[in-house]
């Protein structure tokens, strides 16, 4: 998993504007109820975000980072990816298991809430993009697969693994059916993501003509965007950055 308890998002720009944030229990088209939460902007003045955690999926981290967004005018909705395996639930402990859920996700399942977050940011009247971390990351690559249908403006992903998981093909083998804009941030010293991956991905997107960026941070580990990774403070403010960026 990428953050404990302690973590949170390292985001230190003043608010551009008030923002509220709430549970939320969202209904996909299939009819399961998942846990959500939602951050809203007094003033939108940017692109919404669908935001997709980590493989412990919805917890405080996600919800503090909802409202970071929406200071800075942009609604964002969390998703957590479990309503099916796991119902409607949120915080879960930093023990959890996650891979008899993860074995258990659905193309259909994932994109199906991604699509039931989409349809609720709409109604901001703002462009939809998303923002993931981890397998969320992933998922918000191929989030941007024309057969889905979601019409995302982008996607932002952080250490998303970009080859085949599970038997199923990754970002990299995807490259040609993803629309851009697509920004992926990367530590240089994350294990699972190796910069040969990276190097792959970022090659596949350039052969499939989709605007793209990626971005590796030298010496920075999975899941560097943290308030607590003292060590990478200029890594976390430059990622902060460009996600602002690129959401404006």
């Amino acid at each position: 998993m990428c953050y404990d308890d302690s973590a949170r998002p390292p985001v230190d720009t003043p608010p551009r504007t008030g923002a509220s944030g709430a549970d939320l229990v969202l209904t996909s088209a299939d009819g399961t109820r998942f846990a959500a939460y939602e951050a809203r902007p007094d003033d939108v003045t940017g692109h919404a975000v669908v935001v997709l955690p980590d493989n412990r999926g919805l917890h405080r981290f996600y919800a503090d980072l909802a409202v970071r967004l929406a200071e800075q005018g942009h609604p964002a909705v969390v998703v957590d990816p479990y309503g099916r395996t796991d119902g409607v639930r949120r915080d879960r402990p930093a023990d959890f298991d996650p891979m008899p859920h993860l074995m258990r996700l659905t193309t259909d399942g994932v994109y199906g809430d991604v699509a039931t977050a989409v349809r609720r940011l709409r109604g901001t009247g703002a462009p939809v993009c998303c923002l993931g971390f981890c397998i969320g990351g992933r998922f918000a690559f191929t989030a941007t697969r024309r057969t889905l249908g979601l019409g995302l403006a982008g996607a932002i992903g952080f250490y998303g693994a970009t080859v085949p998981l599970f038997g199923r093909p990754g970002p990299t083998d995807l490259a040609g059916e993803l629309t851009g804009p697509i920004l992926g941030l990367f530590g240089g010293a994350d294990d699972g993501i190796p910069p040969d991956a990276v190097a792959d991905f970022d090659a596949a997107l350039t052969g499939a003509g989709v605007d793209h960026e990626t971005v590796t941070y030298p010496g920075a580990p999975h899941g560097f965007f943290d308030l607590y990774q003292r060590d990478h403070t200029a890594a976390c403010a430059d990622a902060w950055q460009r996600v602002l960026t690129f959401l404006s």
